[in-house]
Formats: C-alpha cells, structure tokens, sequence
C-alpha cells in the first residue's frame, strides 16, 4: 500500500513539472484588413512558398497541401500550380516568392485573380528531445488583394512537436501528413473565420 500511495505522489510530482518543461511556441498573431470584404475575393493565386527549412521539398509539399484545402472550402477557385507557374513568368515576377507590390497588382492582371497568397514555412520534419521525436511545421502565410497589392491577410501556424505527454509516457507524436493538415486547418481558420 506504502508503494502505490509513494508512486501516486511521485505521477502527481512529476506531471505539473513536465508540463512546465514543455517548449512554449511563439505567439501566432493574424492580421484581418478591416476594411476589406473578403467575400469578394472569387479567384485566388498561391505562389511558392519560401523555404527556410533544411528540407528542399518542404514549401512545395506544404503549399500543395494549403492549395488542395484552400480549394475544398469552396469560397473561391484556386488556380492550378502550372496556371500560377505561367501567369508568374508572363507578369515577369523576379521573385515569386516575395513579389513587389507592383508585381502582385501586374500578376492580378494578368491572369485574373482578385488576390494572390504568399507564405513562408519555417519549420518542417522531426524534431527530437531526448529519445523521443515528432513532426512539427511552422508557417505564415498572407493575402495580398490583387487591385493595390496591399497585404489584407497575414497568419501562422505551427503544429506537431514534442509534448510532455510524449516526454513522460514515450510516443512519436503524429505523422508529418497529419501535422501538416493540422497547420493549413488552422490558418484557413484564421482566414474564414
């Protein structure tokens, strides 16, 4: 009896330290133009994402999964990856990844979008911390209405990882796919809500 109410103490112990251990993500700000009906936007461009990852397809898999997402919520047509690759070299855009204002308001015109995104993924694949590892990935994205190139949208979103949960009791946390949909959900979120 003494060892079940001395282990019981030492789970109640160890569980608020855990949780107290774990990794603190960074604030996830979203910016919504007020002044903007975003009702209006019919037709969207997503170019590129940047990659800042050690992972040279991270941005193409990320941005494939938020394109596909994007376009099942049925709130306005997102054009086709080969569509976007066309448009971005007749509007002569030098870096798709982060186009000037005057670049986003030619590309709108050129191929008939009323907004373009844009993103960054910061984070992407396995993280470690002790003998347990998780997927984790971190990105931002914005919006940029095609009419000024003003930016009237901007979010992040980082999933996954490793939790006191997976530290204490083992556990590999979910699969890249799983944590990849998860992000993409929540900035959609962010952006319909």
């Amino acid at each position: 009896m003494k060892a079940q109410a001395v282990l019981g103490i030492v789970v109640l112990a160890v569980i608020p330290l855990a949780a107290a251990c774990a990794a603190k993500r960074p604030a996830e700000v979203t910016y919504h133009d007020p002044n903007m009906d975003f009702s209006l936007v019919q037709k969207v461009a997503v170019l590129p994402f940047e990659n800042l990852t050690t992972m040279t397809t991270a941005a193409e898999r990320v941005r494939d999964v938020f394109t596909t997402m994007m376009q099942a919520t049925g709130t306005s047509y997102v054009m086709p990856p080969g569509e976007v690759a066309r448009g971005v070299d007749r509007a002569s855009v030098a870096n798709p990844t982060a186009p000037t204002t005057e670049e986003v308001v030619n590309l709108g015109k050129v191929v008939g979008v009323d907004a373009v995104i844009t993103g960054v993924v910061r984070e992407y694949g396995e993280v470690r911390s002790g003998s347990t590892s998780a997927g984790v990935v971190s990105v931002s994205l914005q919006m940029m209405e095609t009419q000024t190139g003003k930016v009237v949208w901007s979010a992040s979103s980082t999933r996954g990882g490793v939790d006191a949960g997976d530290r204490l009791f083992g556990g590999g946390g979910q699969p890249m796919d799983q944590v990849t949909a998860d992000a993409v959900r929540d900035l959609l979120d962010k952006l319909f809500r």
